[in-house]
Parts: structure tokens; C-alpha cells; sequence
């Protein structure tokens, strides 16, 4: 029964996968403040530098529940003004696909929590097109990723450095894929 299940969630990752590979470019999901999340005391103008947001990414914020996430105008944004928000919420876990081009503006909608630091103003740009036959050629030592299995070490040891950074060749396929596979998701509640 169980080399069934795993069979058949083999044919499933692989299926998902061939979807994936049929998409001309992937979106990237940000997870907003990284594993800081959308708080007091986060710089996110130092987050968001050296990123790229484009049309189709979305954002993840995730935040305990004495917070929102307001998508606001310019000048609330600048002002700190809460009560005209474009979108709010307050599940504790939002997600903003990124559809339109231009600078999008999110604030706290807790009085004080804009004020206090509790605002992202991120550039959008238009979804890139690349020339068929194009594509970008995952670096070698990501062809062959290390089995699952591999031992992990508790931080507290100090000696995670080597496995850091065999994870990190590791990531941008697992990004890509969980960014897909989240993709199709939506595709298929729609």
C-alpha cells in the first residue's frame, strides 16, 4: 500500500513538474521581512533592496494577529493614513499576487504601526519576456541534488556551515517548484 502512495505521488510531482517546465517563467513568491515577517522593528526598504518584484510574484506576509496588511495609495502611504485602504486583511497569513505594474504601497493598518515602521513601498515591474529558446540553464551542481535523507546537525553546533550551503544550491529548484505547484494550485480553485 505504501510503494503505491509513493508511486503514485511520484507520478503526480512528475506530471506537476512537466506542467511547470510548460510555463514560459516562473513567478516568485516573496515572503515579506523573510523569517522576520511583517512586524515592528523590520527595515523592509533594506528588505526589499536588491530585489526584483515583477508583474505575476506575489508576496507572503505573515504576522501575529495584532496586525493587518493594508494595500493603501501613495499618499497614505507617505501619511501614514489608515481607514481608505485599496485591500486589508488580517488573517495572519496574506498573500498579494502582484498583477499590475507600478508601485504598490502596504501599511499596518494599526494606528501607530505605520509610524512605527510597518510599511512596504515596492516597485513592480512588467512580467519579463525572454525570446523562445531562451532559458536559463540551472548551475551544475544543482542537477544532481543530494538525497532528502541527509543528516542534519542542531545549529547550536556550529557545524552547518558545509550543510548550508549544499541546501542553498538546493533552494532555487525547491523554490521553483513549490512556487508551480502553488500556481497550479490557484489555477485549479479558480
Amino acid at each position: 500500500h505504501t510503494h503505491t502512495m509513493a508511486n503514485s505521488g511520484a507520478v503526480f510531482l512528475g506530471l506537476i513538474f512537466t506542467l511547470c517546465a510548460a510555463v514560459p517563467s516562473l513567478a516568485t513568491v516573496y515572503t515579506v521581512g523573510d523569517s522576520a515577517g511583517w512586524a515592528l522593528s523590520v527595515d523592509y526598504t533594506t528588505w526589499t533592496s536588491g530585489k526584483t518584484f515583477s508583474v505575476g510574484d506575489s508576496l507572503v506576509f505573515n504576522y501575529g494577529s495584532s496586525h493587518t496588511v493594508d494595500e493603501v495609495s501613495a499618499s497614505d502611504y507617505s501619511s501614514c493614513t489608515v481607514g481608505n485602504s485599496i485591500s486589508t486583511d488580517n488573517s495572519g497569513s496574506t498573500t498579494i499576487p502582484l498583477k499590475t505594474a507600478g508601485t504598490h504601497y502596504f501599511i499596518c493598518g494599526v494606528v501607530g504601526h505605520c509610524g512605527g515602521g510597518m510599511k512596504l513601498s515596492l516597485p513592480v515591474t512588467a512580467a519579463a519576456t525572454s525570446p523562445s529558446g531562451s532559458s536559463t540553464t540551472p548551475p551544475s551542481s544543482t542537477t544532481s541534488p543530494a538525497p532528502p535523507s541527509t543528516t542534519t546537525t542542531p545549529p547550536s553546533t556550529g557545524t552547518t556551515a558545509p550543510q548550508s550551503s549544499s541546501s542553498g544550491t538546493l533552494s532555487p529548484f525547491l523554490a521553483a517548484l513549490f512556487t508551480c505547484v502553488a500556481f497550479l494550485f490557484k489555477l485549479v480553485i479558480s
